[in-house]
């Protein structure tokens, strides 16, 4: 039976056609029929198919020629780099796929690497050949060699049209190799999904054993037993089967209602898989409803955004002036901004945030060492700070690489090196990744115009002169601007946020003092202009002492309104502050 199972992914770029692929995957093998299709079929979330990014893995099974495939559609983007080596876990091969008009990518070259490592056979395959761009066969042939094989071995193919598609599949069948059977009953976790009836669906690659519905089975990782709901398979839609065997990709319904217990990476059977880890949260930021009677509203979708995305961590938190909320872990900004949109898209939910913040260690007086993740958290004077530290890979066409080297001049990139990467020039660096989570991707698109790329990995931490820069508006604190810069930059920072803020805030009917302070030391000072409303312009002439009365009444309401005012910063003026 294994011998007619072939297990694979496609991994590729940001917009390189991966889900288009799949598309022409589906159409051809007939999986889909032509009426029912869209445009990036797999891709579950609205929110993907307007953004052309894949976030979460859809899963599919499609029959060729007499053999089943099971594809399994990952992302690809730094952020969920951990989802997408367990993937690479559950299949033997992988397609490569690259764009013609922007060639091979930084995020390409680290899934390649990933794809080694897991000793899965890689086929290559150029997109979008119908664009007829230059230099198809240059790249062909840089393909070929990345991969180490023949530079006629490499697929031209459209995802659009088609074009090459029934071929790239036959070499799917006849070059990945089908699945070895295993004794003990195990089923690797890739991917979950909520589901009010049947609980937590568990997507899984089954490397020993069958699973039956009723059968009694266990989460290794936390310990967990359970009597299996239902077993099936991804069409792309879930069809019931009788068991899963051997080989084979499909799901299955544990009736687990608590997303902490199903766990990426975490095995299902007699005993656990090896490269389990808990995928770890870098990106902090803390969140409130715009009104403060939302709290509720909040925790409700948050909780059920949880439910079928295990990465994202959320406890309570509160502020004097935002009220209650929430601080929640991503695993990268990318993940913490779709997050934002989908609280507002599918919830409804507008929310205040603070600045995203990296894990920082501190040492306080006395030696004792903890883990800071809200800048406001940050103390005023620690004995020490240590900073998490990337290195970074950028992929550069060679006429944008004297503007992406200046981007040293904003940015803390350190040993720096550069080498060739086929048409393309490789630069390696080490960044601390509070710089790169601020607008790194902005500003290195806009220097090379888009054709620049970049992956990163974390490296460990290094000791930096730290301080917490905390922001007040009309005197009063505001816990979501507080941030932790260098000592060198407190001065410039603290001047270029209150000159920000005082031409991004929506001026009142008072005036609204700024102060950046570091610890009690105010280190920048602007103002925000009152709204004026002339009192006195119904009075035409007449007695003075009308008009100074009416101004004096103006002054004395303003006063209070001061002392009643809540400081509102809008969430637009936070995503304005994050540039530089």
């Amino acid at each position: 039976m294994e011998s007619r199972i072939r297990n694979f992914v496609i991994i590729a770029h940001i917009d390189h056609g991966k889900s288009t692929l799949a598309d022409r995957f589906l159409e051809i093998t007939g999986t889909v029929s032509a009426r029912d299709m869209k445009e990036q079929y797999l891709d579950s979330m609205e929110l993907e198919r307007e953004r052309g990014i894949t976030i979460k893995m859809a899963p599919v099974r499609m029959e060729w020629k007499g053999v089943e495939l099971n594809l399994i559609d990952t992302p690809g983007h730094s952020d969920f780099s951990y989802e997408v080596s367990r993937a690479l876990k559950a299949v033997e091969g992988a397609i490569l796929l690259v764009d013609v008009t922007q060639g091979i990518q930084a995020q390409t070259l680290a899934n390649l690497e990933m794809a080694r490592q897991s000793g899965l056979k890689v086929v290559g395959a150029l997109n979008k050949v119908d664009m007829n761009p230059p230099g198809v066969e240059e790249l062909r042939g840089e393909l070929a060699k990345l991969i180490g094989v023949e530079p006629q071995e490499i697929h031209r193919i459209s995802a659009k049209t088609g074009q090459g598609v029934e071929g790239l599949l036959d070499s799917v069948v006849s070059d990945v190799p089908a699945p070895k059977s295993g004794k003990e009953m195990e089923a690797l976790i890739f991917s979950s999904l909520y589901d009010e009836h049947k609980g937590i669906i568990a997507f899984v690659r089954v490397f020993g054993g069958e699973f039956r519905k009723d059968q009694r089975t266990k989460l290794q990782a936390v310990g967990e037993n359970f009597k299996v709901k239902e077993v099936g398979f991804f069409a792309p839609q879930l069809e019931v089967m009788e068991s899963l065997k051997t080989g084979e990709i499909g799901y299955i319904a544990t009736g687990v209602k608590d997303p902490d217990r199903i766990l990426i990476g975490d095995t299902i059977g007699e005993r656990g898989l090896p490269g389990f880890k808990l995928p770890k949260p870098v990106v902090f930021v803390s969140l409130y409803p715009d009104e403060g009677g939302d709290y509720d509203d909040l925790k409700v979708a948050l909780d059920k955004l949880h439910l079928n995305d295990s990465a994202l961590e959320f406890t309570p938190d509160s502020s004097q002036v935002l009220g209650r909320g929430f601080k929640c872990g991503f695993l990268g900004r990318l993940h913490f901004e779709i997050t934002m949109q989908r609280l507002e898209r599918e919830f409804g939910l507008a929310t205040v945030n603070s600045f995203p913040s990296v894990a920082y260690k501190v040492i306080k007086r006395g030696g004792r060492e903890e883990i800071v993740e809200n800048a406001r958290d940050f103390p005023d004077d620690p004995e020490k700070a240590l900073e998490p530290i990337v290195k970074l890979n950028v992929l550069t066409p060679s006429e944008y690489l004297g503007s992406v080297l200046g981007l040293n001049k904003f940015y803390r990139m350190r040993d720096v090196q550069t080498g060739n990467a086929g048409r393309n020039i490789k630069v390696e660096a080490r960044l601390p990744l509070a710089e790169l989570i601020m607008d790194f991707d902005d500003k290195l698109k806009s220097v090379s115009k888009g054709f620049a790329s970049f992956s990163y990995e974390p490296v460990g931490y290094e000791e930096a002169e730290l301080r917490r820069l905390d922001i007040y508006i009309a005197g009063e604190l505001v816990p979501g601007l507080s941030r932790v810069v260098y000592k060198e930059d407190v001065e410039r920072e603290g001047r270029r946020m209150t000159e920000k803020l005082r031409d991004l805030l929506p001026k009142v009917q008072f005036v609204q003092a700024l102060q950046a302070k570091v610890g009690g030391t105010i280190v920048a000072r602007e103002n925000v202009k009152a709204l004026r409303k002339d009192v006195t312009g119904a009075l035409y002439g007449g007695d003075i002492t009308r008009k100074k009365k009416l101004l004096e009444k103006q002054k004395k309401g303003k006063k209070k309104l001061v002392g009643m005012s809540r400081v509102s910063v809008p969430p637009e003026v936070f995503r304005e502050l994050l540039k530089r």
